[in-house]
């Protein structure tokens, strides 16, 4: 059954509206007509089976079948921390990230960075990743979409985790003794896990000692060089096939 997302689920006597670019969606695209049945999200988590009662592309009327379940949630709270990349390799993290049950993506920018975006355009990228989450929530069935925070500074960042209580790595491709997969069999119980992943150029050697002043633990996914966008979501992976959900329930 088809998914569709609007930011949240106001039932008026039984009937919700739906909007902007689903709405188009639901009637342009795939010309979905009255009588149809769909599932229908929100930000908080509510799912709906729900049936079409009136379409056109501006507005959807819907009637809220029966509230439907969630499914489970990981047992483990992976966050992302993402160096800036070019637009299409920013846009697959956030998308992939999202479908493997990241819980949070927080983008940043450090000495190496190619991708800087004015302040201007700041604003349209951070909502543009935000669409992906939410198509990616849609397409994976999570129950809400992954947070992308607004851009952050590197040392604002790591100012930001100096005394919280997780498992905090960075991804250093100079750390030849400690790696991803020894770590996490070393810590018996993990219930947040940071992951600090750089730009394609890597992290200088002053933000490494920057991340470590604030609890990260430097790691290697490897003897292979990965891009940054592939570090980026064989981490996710890795991480949950260890502790988190990549099984069945």
């Amino acid at each position: 059954m088809r998914r569709f997302f609007v930011e949240e689920i106001i039932d008026q006597n039984g009937l919700c509206s739906i909007k902007g670019t689903e709405a188009k969606h639901i009637a342009k695209v795939l010309r979905m007509r009255p009588g149809d049945h769909f599932v229908l999200m929100d930000n908080n988590g509510r799912r709906f089976q729900a049936v079409i009662d009136s379409v056109n592309p501006r507005e959807v009327i819907a009637k809220l079948e029966k509230s439907l379940p969630n499914p489970p949630t990981s047992p483990i709270e992976i966050i992302l921390c993402q160096a800036l990349l070019k637009s299409a390799a920013m846009d697959y993290i956030i998308q992939k990230a999202s479908e493997l049950g990241v819980e949070s993506i927080l983008p940043f920018s450090s000495i190496r960075s190619v991708s800087r975006p004015e302040a201007e355009r700041v604003e349209n990228r951070v909502r543009h990743w935000r669409e992906i989450a939410r198509s990616s929530a849609k397409q994976s069935g999570r129950h809400i979409p992954a947070k992308i925070a607004s851009i952050f500074d590197f040392e604002e960042l790591m100012e930001t985790w100096k005394g919280i209580d997780a498992c905090k790595v960075i991804f250093w491709e100079d750390e030849g003794s400690k790696d991803l997969k020894g770590i996490l069999r070393s810590v018996k119980t993990i219930k947040k896990f940071v992951g600090v992943v750089g730009p394609e150029g890597g992290f200088e050697k002053d933000e490494v000692k920057s991340a470590m002043d604030a609890g990260f633990i430097t790691v290697s996914l490897g003897n292979r060089i990965l891009r940054s966008e592939t570090a980026a979501v064989a981490f996710a992976a890795i991480v949950q096939y260890e502790l988190g959900d990549l099984v069945l329930l």
